[in-house]
């Protein structure tokens, strides 16, 4: 089944293309779109698209916002914010087709029309079969339907449809594969690699000194007077060493935040607590034994330290995994920029839009009118 990321990838590019804003209040884009839905936007390689194929999206869209503004938006900001959601679908749908044509290249190499669109259809055809499979199903439990001409009706209220469903899914799902053979998933990491990424990436594993702790107080603020305040941390402290459980105690009388987790704290660095006076007795008693009765500006407090870890490095034993796990997505993430980079190279692109998509030519009137 194919992963469930490809079937958000629009919806991510969508948000993008939402939030975009590059015009600022009444003023008119640099390009304008076509008046005819049926215009030619773009091609890629030998597939187009067409103004058509985004503007139920768009439309739907600006449909949303304008009731949830409850007001109609202004025709200015109509403009933007249709160019806006267009360029970003545009970019995603002229990526998408780029992969499909990347693939079908290395399927069939230097073979003539005829046997390319032979295994188009072929590919499309198996494609459209696991969309039927695994995505429709997801769909209609989606839209808590079983009826696909229902369901076809509530994606178009959605600015889409079940066969532009399709459509995007083909074309993610050969692009996919594209991706799949040419990035190696499990690249090898070498233990010179991983040495070289501990000794130049040193500070990352510098570890600070530490400490976990019990702690009970008592604060000034619920007493009348200090004298008061002092009783009642000394009565915790008489009650916590003789019945040998300082949580419990500070589970039912500390006032401090930490109260109901038995007065314990987590790990902690030295230098970050806001009383100094119970960072120095933390960092500097021994270990397992209650303090003497610490003062502060806000209370009075007791404490034992259960564990603490000095400042140093750690050991490229204990993180020699992490380090090789980052190394290979590292090297998974380059493999893919390098197949995207060399994919932009090899299909011919021209757009409407030609800043968006990297390589890509402007869309020239000739082209444009090959519908």
């Amino acid at each position: 089944m194919i992963p469930r990321l490809l079937t958000l990838l629009p919806c991510l590019w969508f948000a993008a293309a939402v939030s975009a804003q590059p015009f600022s209040d009444g003023q008119r884009p640099s390009v304008r779109l076509p008046e005819d839905p049926a215009a030619l936007i773009a091609v890629v390689g030998q597939q187009r698209i067409l103004l058509a194929d985004l503007l139920p999206k768009v439309e739907a869209k600006i449909a949303e916002v304008t009731k949830r503004a409850g007001q109609e938006i202004p025709e200015a900001q109509l403009e933007i914010a249709k160019v806006n959601l267009v360029r970003g679908l545009l970019a995603q749908s002229i990526q998408n087709k780029m992969m499909r044509e990347a693939f079908l290249i290395d399927q069939m190499g230097t073979e003539a029309a005829d046997k390319r669109a032979q295994a188009d259809a072929k590919l499309t055809s198996r494609a459209r079969m696991m969309f039927h499979e695994s995505q429709l199903p997801d769909l209609m439990k989606q839209y808590e339907t079983t009826d696909r001409n229902v369901l076809d009706e509530k994606l178009r209220e959605k600015g889409t449809s079940l066969a532009s469903q399709q459509r995007e899914f083909v074309d993610m799902m050969l692009g996919h594969l594209y991706i799949r053979d040419k990035v190696d998933r499990e690249p090898k990491v070498s233990i010179s690699e991983i040495n070289d990424y501990y000794q130049v990436n040193r500070d990352e594993f510098l570890n600070p000194t530490r400490a976990r702790w019990e702690q009970m107080s008592v604060l000034f603020d619920r007493f009348a007077t200090a004298e008061e305040a002092r009783q009642a941390i000394e009565a915790m402290g008489r009650e916590a060493y003789f019945g040998g459980n300082m949580q419990a105690v500070a589970r039912e009388k500390s006032q401090e935040p930490f109260a109901s987790k038995g007065g314990l704290h987590d790990w902690t660095t030295k230098g970050s607590l806001a009383s100094s006076a119970l960072d120095q007795q933390i960092f500097s008693i021994p270990l397992n034994e209650m303090s003497e009765i610490i003062k502060d500006t806000d209370g009075l407090h007791i404490v034992r330290v259960l564990e603490r870890e000095e400042a140093g490095v750690t050991p490229l034993s204990k993180v020699q995994d992490e380090i090789r796990e980052k190394i290979r997505a590292e090297k998974i993430q380059q493999s893919q920029v390098e197949v995207m980079e060399a994919m932009h190279k090899r299909i011919p692109v021209w757009s409407l839009f030609p800043d968006d998509t990297p390589g890509a030519n402007p869309l020239p009137t000739s082209v444009s009118r090959l519908q």
